[in-house]
This record gives structure tokens, sequence and C-alpha cells, in this order.
């Protein structure tokens, strides 16, 4: 009977995939804390898995802007979040090519947002309505990015414009129109590239996932060095906070040396778009608890896969 359970523990993560996550998360995670370390773990998880846009455990309709070809794609997710193309639409962005950087290069940003506001009163040179983005976004404002008011909208409703933006995305007003009846803004995610994507191999998610997880086991544990290894040498926080500064701040909080119990649910991570390769927009909700500080909310990390199969992590808010 003692090796029949034994059996048990050991394969219950290669048998049921996702389902062990879902145990994890609902109080199991000591049956299967030490698996989600591993590389191997991760990538019998991921097995058939809808990979094309990255991985995702919340799901999302996704929008999707080539600036090369012209075009928005509207994509949502079936019953087993695989994603499905809903509409495809012409699309005018910025008269410049290239990323944006500053307020008034007529550029239309690269990068991954969401839709923040959806505004129903607009100018009549925006047509009917207009989605607000996050631009600038937590990447964008560590390189020092200007500018806002990067909108997906639609054309006037009379006379003619030229067949570029100041760096929104427009769509023609039936389309758009369309597009708000097609998703729900607070749930969807805008990616903006200059280009087509680049297909990401499946194995760069599983060791991505068994970092992460390292990561928060060193978090956890309070092992600072480990813990800080993750970070790389330029990495720079939301608030501006320098490398050196954070490990200042972070050998205070672990010489509490305080018992934490950390939790991340619905996980995404999403190659990032433009001619950096390698790097990945990460997501989840975070759960925080120690003896002195609780905290519940959205965490975003951007980090860098290394030929090492280690990550790096540039930046965090």
């Amino acid at each position: 009977m003692v090796k029949k359970l034994f059996f048990c523990f050991i394969y219950v993560p290669l048998l049921f995939g996702n389902e062990n996550i879902i145990l994890y998360k609902s109080g199991g995670k000591k049956l299967i804390e030490k698996e989600m370390l591993s590389i191997n773990y991760w990538n019998n998880s991921l097995l058939n898995k809808d990979l094309r846009f990255g991985y995702f455990e919340r799901a999302l309709s996704l929008l999707t802007v080539n600036k090369e070809k012209g075009s928005l794609e509207l994509y949502t997710p079936d019953s087993q979040k695989r994603f499905n193309i809903r509409k495809r639409y012409n699309a005018l962005t910025g008269k410049n090519a290239g990323d944006k950087f500053k307020k008034g290069d007529l550029k239309t940003p690269v990068g991954i947002y969401t839709l923040t506001e959806k505004r129903e009163k607009v100018d009549p040179f925006y047509g009917p309505m207009a989605f607000v983005t996050s631009y600038p976004n937590l990447y964008d404002r560590i390189r020092g990015k200007s500018g806002d008011g990067i909108w997906i909208h639609g054309v006037p409703f009379t006379g003619s414009r030229d067949p570029f933006t100041r760096g929104c995305v427009a769509i023609n007003n039936d389309d758009l129109l369309q597009l708000d009846k097609s998703i729900n803004p607070s749930n969807t995610l805008l990616i903006i590239d200059s280009s087509s994507k680049q297909w990401v191999k499946p194995n760069a998610y599983a060791n991505i996932l068994a970092a992460l997880y390292q990561w928060k086991a060193a978090w956890s544990d309070n092992d600072l060095e480990t813990y800080l290894s993750f970070y790389d040498s330029s990495f720079k926080r939301g608030n501006g906070m320098n490398f050196n500064r954070f490990k200042n701040y972070k050998e205070r909080i672990f010489s509490k040396d305080e018992t934490k119990s950390i939790t991340f649910d619905e996980i995404n991570i999403i190659p990032y778009p433009g001619e950096i390769k390698n790097l990945y927009w990460i997501t989840f909700d975070l759960l925080y608890q120690s003896d002195t500080h609780y905290y519940s909310g959205d965490k975003v990390l951007l980090v860098r896969l290394n030929q090492d199969k280690s990550i790096s992590i540039l930046t965090e808010d």
C-alpha cells in the first residue's frame, strides 16, 4: 500500500498537466512545489498548449497590430485557451516607421499594452469612440520614453484624412463599432509590432516558468543571495530604483527573517515585440503575506531569457 501511494505522489504532476497547477493554488502546494522548479516538469505541462502568442493562464482577448502590413487582428480563446482569429481589420499607424520614443515623433509604439479606458465622447476627427492604451508601459518608462494619448480610434465622419496617424491605431468606424461589441476592454491585451512575430520554441516557456518558481522559492525562503541572482545589474524598478538601491532595500527586508507566504496566480508570459530578442513580459496576480506585510495585486516583470536557460529580471512593478 505504501508503495502505491508513493507511485501516485511522484507521477501526479506528469499525468494531470494543468490540473496540478489548480491543486497547487488550492492548498496542495506541498505535493508539487519542488516539481515546479524543474524544467522537465514544465515541458510536460506545456504539451499540446497553444503557445503561438505566449503562455496564458488567464484567458484574454488579444489585439495584434502589424505596422508593416497595416493590420489589426482580434483573437479570442476557446474553452481550451486556444486562440482563434475573429476578425482582421485594415489599420492606419504612425507616419514615421520605428518604435515611438518621444512625444510628437509621429510613431506608433512597439510593445504590450492594456486598454485602460473606453471613450465614447471624442472629437469627430476620431470617429465614434476610442480605446485608450496604457502607453507608456513599465518598460517604456524605464527607457525614458515620453508622450501619451495612444488610442485605437476611428476616422472622421466627413471629409478625408491622411493615410497615417500621429501615433495611434485607426480603423474604419464600422470596424471600430464591431470591435467594441466583440471585446471587454478590461480583459483585452494589445500587442503592437513592426512586423510579423517570431516563433518561440515551447522550451523557452518551460525555462522561464521553472526559473520564475525558483525565484519565488528563494524569495519565500529568505535566500537573499539566490534571490538577487535573478536580477540583472542594469535592473531598474518602476519607481526608478536601480539595482544597488534595490539590493540595499531587500537586504533590510530579508534581515527580518520573517516567515513568508507567496502565491502566484494567472501567470501570462508573452514574447516582447521589437528588435531586441529573448525579452518576455510577465504578469501575474501576487499574494504576499509575512509577519509585517500583506499585498494582493498585480505584478509585472520584464525578463531576458539567457543562453544558459536562466532569466535576468530587467524591471518590475
